[in-house]
């Protein structure tokens, strides 16, 4: 097995158990919804804390969301340079550049969350009504932008070898 077929094996791999987490977050927050407006509307008897509940999966859910978006770069863009541009190199080094800016904003990021997580060990807050210690989902913070920091290093190394190939097309020429 070649070390690409291996790294595509792995991506796949990841891709499939952060897919099935995130249906589980989904699957979740929905059965908590669900049984909360049963319990108020139907029966009249609301269950206290499940609120409280449901905020976890959901904070995991939207910021392991973001991840996967990064992971299959769907996040939300504004191309407009590239109707002004039609250079192919020049399109390529932009798309450099914005890949080593989104990596240091994301690395700086990171670095706070992991502050953040410190932090949230030493203290071990819990929440008010359950008791559940908040770092369960404080966590997610530093989790979620350490993949999304993963996955910017793959775009931008992915962003090099498309430069590599249209300056060797064009050397090609």
């Amino acid at each position: 097995m070649s070390v690409k077929s291996a790294a595509r094996l792995f991506w796949s791999f990841l891709y499939h158990i952060q897919g099935f987490v995130l249906f589980l977050l989904m699957l979740g927050v929905t059965v908590l919804v669900f049984v909360q407006v049963i319990m108020r509307y139907v029966l009249h008897a609301p269950l206290m804390g499940i609120e409280e509940l449901t905020l976890f999966p959901a904070i995991w859910l939207y910021l392991l969301g973001g991840a996967n978006a990064s992971m299959e770069r769907s996040h939300i863009q504004c191309n407009v340079i590239n109707v002004y541009i039609s250079n192919p190199v020049t399109l390529r080094i932009l798309d450099i550049t914005k890949s080593l800016i989104s990596l240091g904003v994301c690395l700086w990021l990171t670095y706070w969350a992991f502050e953040y997580l410190q932090y949230s060990i030493r203290v071990w807050k819990l929440s008010n009504l359950l008791y559940i210690p908040l770092f369960f989902g404080e966590s997610a913070l530093f989790v979620c932008l350490f993949l999304m920091a993963a996955y910017t290093v793959v775009e931008l190394a992915d962003n090099f070898l498309g430069l590599k190939a249209v300056l060797d097309e064009k050397g090609g020429k």
